[in-house]
Protein backbone atom coordinates (compact mmCIF):
# COMPACT_ATOMS: atom_id res chain seq x y z
CA UNK A 1 0.00 0.00 0.00
CA UNK A 2 1.68 3.12 -1.20
CA UNK A 3 0.62 6.43 1.54
CA UNK A 4 1.67 9.53 0.92
CA UNK A 5 1.36 12.61 2.84
CA UNK A 6 1.15 16.44 1.27
CA UNK A 7 0.89 19.52 3.02
CA UNK A 8 -1.32 21.88 1.01
CA UNK A 9 0.59 25.32 0.63
CA UNK A 10 -3.07 26.87 0.36
CA UNK A 11 -4.26 25.55 3.49
CA UNK A 12 -1.39 24.51 6.10
CA UNK A 13 -3.68 23.16 8.35
CA UNK A 14 -4.86 20.61 5.65
CA UNK A 15 -3.13 17.29 4.62
CA UNK A 16 -3.36 15.37 1.25
CA UNK A 17 -3.28 11.51 1.48
CA UNK A 18 -3.13 9.94 -1.37
CA UNK A 19 -3.75 5.77 -0.97
CA UNK A 20 -2.64 3.66 -3.48
CA UNK A 21 -3.00 -0.65 -3.39
CA UNK A 22 -3.77 -3.02 -6.13
CA UNK A 23 -5.95 -1.20 -8.82
CA UNK A 24 -7.39 1.36 -6.67
CA UNK A 25 -6.76 4.52 -5.40
CA UNK A 26 -8.19 7.12 -2.86
CA UNK A 27 -6.78 10.81 -2.57
CA UNK A 28 -8.30 12.55 0.50
CA UNK A 29 -7.79 16.01 1.89
CA UNK A 30 -8.35 16.60 5.47
CA UNK A 31 -7.71 18.43 8.51
CA UNK A 32 -4.17 17.08 10.09
CA UNK A 33 -6.46 16.23 13.38
CA UNK A 34 -8.93 14.62 11.35
CA UNK A 35 -6.67 11.97 9.08
CA UNK A 36 -7.54 8.75 11.42
CA UNK A 37 -11.16 9.24 11.36
CA UNK A 38 -11.35 10.00 7.63
CA UNK A 39 -9.06 7.47 6.83
CA UNK A 40 -11.67 4.74 9.12
CA UNK A 41 -14.27 5.82 7.03
CA UNK A 42 -12.73 5.57 3.73
CA UNK A 43 -10.99 2.25 4.00
CA UNK A 44 -14.77 1.15 5.27
CA UNK A 45 -16.51 2.21 2.09
CA UNK A 46 -14.12 -0.25 0.20
CA UNK A 47 -15.21 -3.50 -0.78
CA UNK A 48 -13.63 -6.48 1.39
CA UNK A 49 -11.63 -7.90 -1.21
CA UNK A 50 -9.95 -5.00 -2.12
CA UNK A 51 -9.41 -4.13 1.28
CA UNK A 52 -7.33 -7.37 2.31
CA UNK A 53 -5.03 -8.69 -0.60
CA UNK A 54 -5.45 -11.67 -2.63
CA UNK A 55 -4.47 -14.75 -0.90
CA UNK A 56 -2.55 -15.41 -4.18
CA UNK A 57 -0.03 -12.72 -3.61
CA UNK A 58 0.26 -14.05 0.03
CA UNK A 59 1.18 -17.41 -0.81
CA UNK A 60 4.04 -15.92 -3.34
CA UNK A 61 5.43 -13.33 -0.66
CA UNK A 62 5.40 -16.40 2.23
CA UNK A 63 7.63 -18.62 -0.12
CA UNK A 64 7.80 -22.39 -0.45
CA UNK A 65 8.05 -24.76 3.04
CA UNK A 66 11.77 -25.66 4.23
CA UNK A 67 10.58 -28.98 3.11
CA UNK A 68 9.06 -28.05 -0.49
CA UNK A 69 12.86 -26.45 -1.19
CA UNK A 70 14.91 -29.81 -0.34
CA UNK A 71 12.11 -31.89 -2.18
CA UNK A 72 13.20 -29.45 -5.04
CA UNK A 73 16.92 -29.79 -4.76
CA UNK A 74 16.17 -33.46 -4.96
CA UNK A 75 14.01 -32.78 -8.24
CA UNK A 76 17.06 -31.15 -9.35
CA UNK A 77 19.10 -33.91 -8.75
CA UNK A 78 21.01 -32.08 -6.21
CA UNK A 79 20.86 -35.02 -4.18
CA UNK A 80 22.76 -37.05 -6.55
CA UNK A 81 25.64 -37.37 -4.39
CA UNK A 82 25.45 -37.81 -0.86
CA UNK A 83 25.10 -34.15 1.02
CA UNK A 84 25.22 -33.34 4.93
CA UNK A 85 22.74 -31.04 6.22
CA UNK A 86 25.52 -28.26 6.56
CA UNK A 87 25.51 -28.72 2.71
CA UNK A 88 21.42 -28.44 2.52
CA UNK A 89 21.65 -24.80 4.91
CA UNK A 90 24.61 -23.90 2.67
CA UNK A 91 22.83 -24.26 -0.56
CA UNK A 92 19.40 -23.15 0.83
CA UNK A 93 21.30 -19.97 2.22
CA UNK A 94 22.89 -19.48 -1.05
CA UNK A 95 19.20 -19.39 -2.75
CA UNK A 96 18.44 -16.96 -0.58
CA UNK A 97 16.05 -19.13 2.32
CA UNK A 98 17.78 -18.96 5.45
CA UNK A 99 16.19 -21.83 7.51
CA UNK A 100 16.91 -22.94 11.49
CA UNK A 101 19.24 -26.21 10.99
CA UNK A 102 16.52 -27.94 13.34
CA UNK A 103 13.95 -27.12 10.52
CA UNK A 104 15.77 -28.03 7.60
CA UNK A 105 17.02 -31.71 9.34
CA UNK A 106 13.30 -32.48 10.50
CA UNK A 107 12.32 -31.82 6.69
CA UNK A 108 15.31 -34.45 5.60
CA UNK A 109 13.69 -36.92 8.25
CA UNK A 110 10.51 -36.65 6.95
CA UNK A 111 11.53 -37.22 2.97
CA UNK A 112 13.93 -40.04 4.25
CA UNK A 113 10.08 -41.38 5.96
CA UNK A 114 8.65 -40.76 2.42
CA UNK A 115 10.76 -42.48 0.73
CA UNK A 116 12.18 -39.52 -1.70
CA UNK A 117 15.61 -39.80 0.49
CA UNK A 118 18.03 -42.10 1.81
CA UNK A 119 20.35 -42.01 4.89
CA UNK A 120 23.55 -43.60 5.73
CA UNK A 121 25.93 -42.28 8.52
CA UNK A 122 25.54 -42.24 12.20
CA UNK A 123 23.35 -39.44 14.31
CA UNK A 124 24.55 -35.58 13.86
CA UNK A 125 26.81 -36.94 10.82
CA UNK A 126 24.27 -38.30 8.49
CA UNK A 127 24.42 -38.09 3.99
CA UNK A 128 21.21 -37.71 2.29
CA UNK A 129 21.27 -39.14 -0.76
CA UNK A 130 18.25 -39.54 -3.24
CA UNK A 131 16.46 -42.85 -3.15
CA UNK A 132 15.57 -42.92 -6.69
CA UNK A 133 15.07 -40.40 -9.47
CA UNK A 134 12.93 -37.94 -9.67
Amino acid sequence: MLLNLHNNSNNSENVKIKLKKGDWEVEVECPEDKIQEVLEKVLATLPVSQQQEPQEEKKERSGATCRDLIKGLWEEGWFSEPRGLSEVDEELQRRGYHYDRSAIAHSLTDLVREGILSRAGTPRNYRYLQKHPP
